[in-house]
């Protein structure tokens, strides 16, 4: 289990130092997905409209399946939580959707993103954000402190997913969401099967099934679940949408 945190903090590490997205989990080397990675993963997921105000540097290290903060639905004033937050791409477009009244969080358990996630927030002048050290298995968050948790393709990179999903539930407040962009294999393919299309820190190996995935979540406690596949980023592997609410009470 450290073997594989290890493994995925010097991809990223590496991925922030080049600001290139070159050594991450799921650009060019990254061992994941079709021969053109450019239209399933990274910056090339979002609408360009968004990403006027965001700084090119956040950009660069985007490497993530999808778009959360699009399938999360984000409205003013609420508290979002970004796991793995990487360069801060998601954050930032979560802050300005919640605007003012509203604050994103990121948690990132690598320094180098860290900080360049924070110098990308300067130079965007967001102030309603914070990046906080930590690993998704531990959240350094206190209990129902946000009301939306979003991810972008990092989820399957946890060596603990049930870890994860728990710790999601404890920091969501009654009635909080989950909008997770994340890979999913088909309900078919074995752990081994997902193996032999790429590797842990690329994406693949690591990725749930769809029903491991609706099984998973459902154990944590959530309820109103569903995994969506958007788009196939390897034979029997998708990019996907994961949605999922924590009960009232």
């Amino acid at each position: 289990m450290s073997d594989i945190r290890e493994q995925v903090r010097e991809k990223y590490a590496e991925a922030a130092r080049q600001v290139g997205g070159d050594a991450g989990c799921c650009g060019g080397g990254g061992g994941c997905g079709p021969s053109d990675e450019s239209q399933v993963f990274g910056a090339a997921l979002y609408d360009p409209s968004e990403l006027t105000d965001i700084p090119v540097e956040a950009q660069l290290v985007s490497l993530g399946c999808g778009n959360p903060t699009a399938v999360a639905e984000l409205r003013e004033g609420e508290r979002v939580l970004d796991l793995g937050s990487g360069g801060g791409i998601d954050v930032l477009l979560s802050a300005k959707r919640v605007g003012p009244t509203g604050f994103a969080h990121g948690v990132d358990m690598t320094e180098e993103m860290l900080a360049l996630a924070r110098a990308n927030a300067e130079r965007a002048g967001a102030t309603n954000v914070a990046f906080h050290q930590g690993t998704i298995e531990d959240l350094p968050l206190d209990d129902a402190s946000v009301d939306v948790v979003i991810s972008n393709c990092v989820v399957n990179l946890s060596p603990d997913k049930p870890a994860v999903l728990g710790e999601v539930f404890r920091v969501l407040v009654p009635g909080g969401r989950v909008g997770i962009s994340d890979v999913v294999a088909e309900d078919d393919l074995t752990p081994e099967q997902r193996a032999e299309r790429g590797s842990y820190v690329g994406c693949i190996a690591g990725a749930l099934s769809r029903q491991e995935y609706l099984d998973g979540l459902a154990a944590a406690g959530f309820v109103d679940t569903a995994v969506t596949f958007t788009h196939q980023v390897a034979d029997g592997m998708h990019g996907a949408i994961v949605h999922a609410r924590k009960p009232e009470a």
